[in-house]
């Protein structure tokens, strides 16, 4: 019960300082390209170019053939891995970022005033600027690849949400260690090269034999990764998803959550005087 009083509190605290939350997520997008000619094209241009780098590798080198829709349909594997890949790509880009985001505005978490829990979602909300364009490239990529635009689009949302509380959970504990740990970042970056490849994001899951799927799936990403693709390219119902499937995520994602909430209230007042 004391755990959801604090999650209601931290979410008045994101509706009290909004305004200055939403000025730190515009200066902290700005920054990602200051500097740079091209700017905000770079947003464009690198999942571009990773999707062409891995289309090659697996399709024109591995032989990647269509993958196979439910009614039988075939569609290019470009379309199927594109979906799966923006969905990562938030989650890789998001967790790095709001892991130092208490060094990074170590000037705010000396502020006695300043309710320094809602910072890492300066870094989730920015993360998620460039989430939209992905999202935007992959609906052109599917409408090009012949996806019929369909309802069951909308509740990506619903896997969104899942990752985003996921992350937050994350971020309060990986960014409250990152305090007093330094390696916490580099771990962080190592396990996100493991995930990637751990993750079914370029190749198709039904290759592993079924004595280690149970293995592959108590990574958190596969429920995300999997949802994506059943919304954009299955057009399959969440409802229908595996049931124990989803109470798994569900279950480790409130757990990352108390557990961040349990070492943020534990270890913020240590902050000002490591910083």
């Amino acid at each position: 019960m004391k755990f959801f009083r604090l999650f209601f509190s931290f979410l008045r605290d994101i509706y009290d300082n909004k305004f200055v939350i939403g000025q730190l997520v515009k200066r902290d997008y700005k920054n990602r390209y200051l500097g740079s000619f091209l700017g905000f094209v770079w947003t464009i241009i690198q999942p571009l170019v990773m999707l062409f780098v891995l289309w090659m590798v697996f399709v024109v080198g591995f032989k990647s053939g269509p993958v196979e829709l439910a009614d039988g349909r075939m569609i290019p594997f470009i379309a199927w891995f594109a979906i799966g890949l923006i969905a990562w790509n938030f989650f890789a880009d998001a967790l790095p970022g709001s892991t130092g985001v208490f060094q990074e505005y170590s000037y705010l978490v000396k502020k006695i005033n300043f309710r320094i829990a809602v910072l890492p979602t300066v870094k989730l909300l920015s993360s998620f600027i460039t989430h939209l364009i992905f999202i935007a490239i992959g609906v052109g990529i599917l409408l090009v690849s012949g996806v019929e635009v369909s309802w069951y689009w909308l509740q990506f949302l619903y896997y969104l949400i899942a990752m985003m509380i996921l992350l937050l959970g994350l971020s309060w504990v990986m960014s409250s260690l990152q305090v007093f740990v330094k390696d916490v970042a580099q771990i962080v970056n190592v396990i996100l090269q493991f995930g990637f490849w751990l993750t079914p994001i370029c190749w198709n899951f039904n290759i592993v034999s079924k004595e280690w799927q149970f293995w592959f799936k108590l990574n958190p990403m596969f429920y995300i990764v999997d949802g994506y693709r059943k919304s954009f390219v299955f057009h399959e119902a969440f409802w229908n998803d595996q049931q124990l499937l989803a109470v798994y995520f569900w279950v480790f994602t409130l757990i990352v959550l108390v557990l961040g909430v349990f070492l943020f209230r534990k270890l913020r007042q240590h902050f000002s005087d490591v910083l």
